[in-house]
């Protein structure tokens, strides 16, 4: 986008309004708190809606089978986000892209909400991978365009920002996990979809006063020769996919397993050719190529972390609803209820975090450092929840406070890492791959999941201790082995730091 573009869209935007911060950030940080909301209520409950009983409301699915569904949503979710960015970029901009977004994620909470069958239920999941590729990496784009470049308030503006992001992801659980669990897990998706509508009617109602020509420019319009080109080429996807469904469903050869092993695959292979055209690219400077080497180490570390991060939703709630004591200090918690740990922390920990890096200003840990550190609290996260078996034998149930300890724990190297590697990001990119290399950070995400997809199908009660002592120790020697090649993967920098 021209520089005349941007200082036009930055004018047409009031700058005073919510909290010092042009007023469009008032409609994009409720936006994105009710979609958050929406999708980390609807998370919540997803996999006990998936495993238990259909006599008690759910669809009584395997347990593994439950589990590794849900780490594939959550790697086709954060995968969606490459189809989202390119459709925003090149068809019809940011702002039409989160309401388009909002809107699939609204149907798709809204086919959850209805009693069905299992066909319904991954329609669902289609909608809100869909949309939530469309809304999630837009809505953060509209937010840096409402500044100026040289605007100081920049920074401050996306903590506010993030700030929603934490909200809306420690509320949800509280109230949607609640009524879906103790009353129907229908009227809790009900709830979700009720606040994505919300946020939809937030974005509708304020965007043209609050934002603007923000998101309205498409930034690298197709040409018509595009058009026909890539009209062609998607409809052609769409009937290759459509008779390969035809074909191996009702063969058997297309399952969930197979399924499963596909997106694993997809996980892997996609960011490897991210690599690959990053590196080989004319348009790549000799510095550049250093810093995409100098990238991988990072990538494989992120990818180790969200491995152990994202299994809070997955066998982390499994391990809440089966092995916790859940009667503690008077009070009945749901199990839904520890998805609110990790915003929670987050909160209260990111301005400490924030704190401290500047405190110790250029005496704190190199990025890989850093990520070495992240690697540490993620595998001692999962080793501390490994303890009470230990201690009283994997049939009686524990402390919830256990729990609280694992999310603690994993949060503290969240905090060491995520943040660290967005930065990262920006700065080892090469100039030709900016936008992409960012869209390669959160594939580390999908990757983690895909491959979790896979590992959750070892876990059982009888070997929790080997499953959680052997990732966590992974994770840890992983740690090491960072922290001791960081010096030289910090010269592949090239002055970056």
């Amino acid at each position: 986008m021209s520089d005349s573009k941007k200082e036009k869209i930055v004018a047409s935007v009031p700058q005073k309004g919510f909290f010092g911060h042009p007023k469009g950030l008032f409609t994009l940080f409720f936006t994105e708190f009710w979609e958050r909301f929406s999708y980390y209520g609807m998370r919540a409950i997803l996999v006990f809606y998936m495993y238990y009983e259909v006599t008690q409301g759910g669809l009584g699915l395997d347990e593994p089978i439950a589990l590794s569904i849900m780490s594939i949503y959550g790697s086709l979710v954060y995968m969606s986000g490459i189809i989202g960015g390119w459709l925003a970029d090149r068809i019809f901009g940011t702002s039409k892209a989160v309401f388009y977004g909002g809107i699939l994620i609204m149907l798709g909470h809204i086919a959850l909400s209805v009693p069905g069958s299992i066909a319904l239920f991954f329609v669902s999941m289609v909608l809100i991978v869909l949309g939530t590729g469309l809304l999630k990496p837009n809505v953060s784009s509209v937010v840096g365009e409402i500044y100026s470049e040289d605007d100081n308030r920049r920074d401050s503006g996306f903590s506010i920002f993030y700030m929603g992001i934490n909200l809306g992801g420690f509320t949800a659980p509280l109230i949607v996990g609640k009524v879906g669990m103790d009353v129907n897990f229908h009227l809790g998706f009900a709830i979700a979809a009720v606040g994505m509508f919300i946020g939809l009617l937030v974005f509708m109602a304020t965007k043209k006063k609050n934002l603007g020509l923000a998101g309205t420019f498409v930034a690298n319009p197709l040409s018509s020769a595009e058009k026909k080109k890539y009209g062609t080429i998607i409809g052609l996807a769409l009937i290759i996919i459509a008779i390969l469904c035809v074909t191996m469903i009702p063969t058997g050869l297309l399952n969930f397993d197979s399924f499963i092993a596909l997106v694993g695959v997809l996980g892997i292979v996609i960011p490897t050719i991210y690599f690959v055209v990053m590196y080989r690219s004319p348009k790549t400077t000799a510095v550049e190529r250093s810093r995409v080497i100098a990238y991988i180490p990072l990538f494989i570390a992120s990818v180790m972390f969200w491995a152990i991060q994202e299994q809070g939703s997955t066998i982390l709630a499994l391990y809440a609803d089966k092995r916790t004591q859940l009667e503690f200090a008077g009070i009945t918690i749901s199990p839904a209820w520890f998805q609110s740990l990790n915003p929670l922390f987050i909160i209260f920990l990111a301005p400490v975090f924030a704190w401290f890096w500047i405190k110790l200003g250029k005496r704190q840990p190199t990025i890989p450092q850093k990520f070495s550190l992240g690697l540490l609290f993620a595998g001692l996260s999962f080793l501390v929840i490994l303890l009470p078996a230990y201690f009283s034998g994997a049939d009686s149930l524990v402390s919830p406070l256990w729990l609280v300890l694992s999310y603690f724990i994993v949060v503290l190297g969240e905090l060491c890492l995520s943040p660290v590697g967005l930065s990262a990001t920006t700065k080892l990119a090469p100039a030709a791959f900016s936008a992409q290399t960012m869209s390669l950070w959160f594939l580390s995400n999908a990757a983690a999941q895909a491959i979790n997809a896979q590992l959750v199908k070892f876990y059982s009660a009888a070997n929790e201790m080997l499953y959680f002592g052997i990732i966590g120790g992974v994770s840890i020697v992983l740690s090491i082995i960072l922290f001791i090649f960081a010096p030289k993967i910090q010269t592949f920098m090239k002055g970056i730091r």
